[in-house]
């Protein structure tokens, strides 16, 4: 395993968090896309566009709504040591919203869903373990190997 920065690919992909008083938008992925189950908007950052530009254009291609006031929340890493990757998640959180949901949205059905009840459905394990970040004071690391 080479440790040279040179040989290290960085994946990066942001999700934002939607928040309209007590609900959050959720998409609920079908298992033909491929990771199943409930997440929020999400999706990679393409060169050359910043993070927040990224989170912008993924919220609004997968769900129609323009999104401004993200607040940064934390970082979710994935290193992968055997192929020298390194995955990671820009979280935000934004409560400020434009636009109307997509009818066909192309990644999924989009719910408002209660934070209490989210907890419970069916969501990818690295989503669900940073779910409630998403809604306590500061920001959150969180880094898997």
């Amino acid at each position: 395993m080479s440790t040279n920065w040179k040989y290290i690919v960085h994946r990066l992909y942001t999700m934002c968090m939607i928040q309209k008083s007590n609900k959050v938008l959720l998409i609920k992925r079908p298992n033909h896309l491929g990771f199943p189950g409930y997440l929020a908007p999400d999706g990679k950052v393409e060169f050359p566009e910043s993070i927040v530009q990224a989170a912008i254009r993924k919220v609004k291609e997968e769900t129609g709504l323009i999104v401004s006031s993200l607040i940064f929340k934390g970082l979710d890493k994935y290193v992968n040591p055997k192929e020298n990757i390194r995955y990671m998640v820009f979280n935000y959180w934004t409560d400020t919203f434009e636009r109307y949901l997509l009818k066909n949205p192309p990644e999924g059905e989009l719910l408002w869903i209660s934070i209490d009840e989210a907890l419970h459905l069916p969501m990818q394990d690295c989503f669900k373990e940073r779910f409630q970040l998403f809604f306590e004071k500061g920001t959150f690391e969180i880094q898997r190997v």
